[in-house]
């Protein structure tokens, strides 16, 4: 009995694995409709089947056409710029010719701004993918600028000038010093700052009568702090030390009158502060002497500040004596 019924299965299974007719796939609809006769496709009307228009881009089947569009106009960007600089003999550079380039510094749009750019949402990873290709065109400019290569330099340009933040400039300018400059009198104010003191020095050059045949005596300069002369209000030789350091390094000694507003802190502070804001006064209206002040570190505001006292310590590493009874 299980012989029999055996056999039958396998001819039920044969008829539902067989197919009855032969697969036509999609594509070759129209080869099979051009091979039926003529009056059947007369009949068929205008409301048959149609073909479908291509997609507008080839990234249309992923779910960020524009983002990928635009990665790829990108990518050609870079294509094309490296092409384009091995044609003029630019590509590749050695080691000390790319160490000496004057790379333009970047600041292109945050994360938020690049969404609206790419009219979808900017996550970390896409974002870091865009700034790395930014990046290598702009090394491309950095080389077609510097060999003064000007169309392929304003191409790449006009390609990575509209990724770039509005803030540009606002972002370029933080950690500058404004340069110093002076008045009709030629006077310079300054401004030093050391602990919790401030200083405000406005130096003047001294004015000089006119030559005579013989040598006069030696100009006598005057430096008053808070409308105090200077060994009146530091008592102590360390602190006028340091405030004429500078003068002394510089070797204008004698040359400028220094008026100077000390405010906080103590006699320690206020030299500091002083010596900082005088050292910057003598950079302006003595230029040359900006290497070597910053050399000596002059121009350069002391960072340290006093240590905090701790809880448990008489001070601020000062430890209470031990008493064993």
């Amino acid at each position: 009995m299980n012989v029999v019924r055996n056999q039958f299965r396998s001819c039920f299974r044969r008829t539902f694995a067989t197919a009855t007719g032969s697969y036509v796939p999609p594509s070759q609809l129209d080869d099979v409709r051009s091979s039926f006769p003529r009056e059947h496709r007369d009949n068929e009307g205008s409301d048959g089947p149609q073909s479908r228009p291509a997609p507008p881009s080839p990234s249309f089947y992923t779910t960020r056409a524009k983002y990928y569009d635009q990665v790829a106009q990108l990518e050609r960007a870079i294509s094309m710029s490296g092409h384009a600089l091995r044609r003029v003999q630019l590509l590749p550079l050695p080691r000390f010719a790319r160490d000496s380039l004057n790379e333009v510094q970047p600041v292109w749009k945050n994360k938020d701004e690049m969404t609206t750019t790419f009219h979808t949402k900017m996550t970390l990873t896409r974002y870091r993918k865009i700034t790395n290709l930014l990046n290598e065109l702009n090394e491309y400019y950095s080389i077609a600028k510097t060999a003064g290569v000007l169309d392929i330099s304003q191409k790449i340009y006009s390609v990575i000038s509209v990724f770039e933040s509005s803030k540009k400039d606002a972002v370029l300018a933080r950690g500058k010093r404004k340069k110093i400059t002076l008045d009709q009198y030629g006077r310079s104010y300054t401004v030093g700052k050391r602990k919790t003191s401030s200083a405000r020095v406005w130096m003047i050059p001294v004015q000089l009568k006119a030559e005579e045949s013989q040598p006069g005596p030696i100009p006598v300069t005057t430096i008053l702090v808070n409308n105090i002369p200077l060994n009146e209000y530091f008592p102590q030789p360390s602190d006028r030390e340091k405030i004429t350091r500078p003068l002394k390094v510089g070797g204008i000694l004698g040359k400028y009158n220094i008026f100077a507003l000390a405010r906080g802190g103590g006699t320690t502070g206020q030299s500091g502060a002083l010596c900082q804001a005088i050292s910057k006064a003598v950079v302006a209206h003595e230029p040359d002497l900006e290497a070597p002040f910053k050399k000596a570190k002059l121009t350069r505001r002391d960072p340290r500040m006093v240590e905090r006292k701790k809880t448990g310590f008489a001070k601020a590493r000062k430890r209470y004596t031990w008493v064993k009874r």
